[in-house]
């Protein structure tokens, strides 16, 4: 699984955003801040078994979020992200490199069908990204972001790309707290449509599942919330909470999979909370 709320909800805590409530402006940090500065999360997770599963599971999560010499990394999930392109501007340009793995139904699944279809491999993904953030739209703090994300496996699993266009909008709503939305689809190809979704002549004898061959193309849409709150008044350091949930609907032929339409469920949640410390 991505875990890609537990990811956003650590990312997006760590995020300087301040407000003007009861400070003087001069108190006010730069809302272009270009410091070095380091992240830690650890949270838990409550996600589906498996890709369109109706079973949930509890998982961990470590993430992280730095800047140094201009370069910001940051992890999504199981993917590092490193943004290689300055920012410091009221209109920024994003770019760079992704790697990381996906571990979709790679162990024992609690479904007895889908667990008899076998376990998948690792899937090895690296990629880019590129997109722009607007800042300052209502107030000097916040960003509404535009990004596509491009993946391969370069290992022995789906080996096939996934793409992820992406909007994100971010604001604080007072100097130690910060609300942010999403919303995404994921794009994929007939081989991933198969390796996750399809089921052969052999792998129906083997559950009790239809045949199925599925086409590829948008997977799902995926929308998401986040509060932030810092617990020093300043999201720039010490310690923070943070919770999310998220709504993902597969939709298309992989809603229509035997391992989602019969064992599973279309409608995927994400739910997540833990704790942050800022340097």
């Amino acid at each position: 699984m991505r875990y890609w709320v537990l990811a956003a909800a650590a990312l997006v805590a760590a995020t300087p955003a301040f407000a003007q409530e009861g400070t003087a402006p001069t108190e006010l940090p730069d809302p272009n801040d270009q410091r070095d500065y380091l992240n830690v999360g650890l949270g838990a997770a409550l996600v589906p078994d498996y890709e369109g599963s109706d079973d949930y599971r509890p998982v961990p999560g470590l993430v992280f979020r730095a800047r140094t010499g201009g370069i910001s990394l940051f992890s999504r999930g199981t993917y590092l992200y490193a943004d290689v392109v300055p920012g410091g501007s009221k209109l920024d340009f994003d770019a760079g490199p992704i790697v990381g793995v996906r571990l979709n139904r790679t162990g024992k699944v609690k479904d007895d069908a889908v667990d008899a279809l076998g376990d998948r491999k690792v899937g090895i993904e690296v990629g880019g990204f590129a997109g722009v953030t607007v800042k300052g739209l209502t107030n000097p703090y916040d960003a509404l972001s535009f990004r596509v994300d491009a993946v391969k496996d370069v290992g022995n699993a789906h080996q096939s790309v996934v793409i992820t266009p992406t909007i994100d909008f971010g604001t604080p709503l007072s100097l130690s707290t910060f609300v942010g939305i999403s919303a995404s689809a994921d794009f994929v190809s007939n081989d991933y449509a198969d390796y996750y979704f399809g089921i052969t002549p052999a792998g129906s004898l083997a559950s009790g599942l239809a045949t199925y061959d599925p086409d590829g193309g948008m997977k799902n849409w995926q929308t998401g919330l986040l509060v932030a709150h810092s617990l020093t008044g300043d999201a720039r350091k010490g310690w923070g909470l943070f919770g999310t949930a998220s709504y993902k609907r597969l939709v298309g032929d992989f809603k229509r999979s035997p391992i989602v339409a019969d064992r599973g469920s279309a409608n995927q949640w994400f739910l997540a909370a833990g704790v942050g410390y800022s340097w």
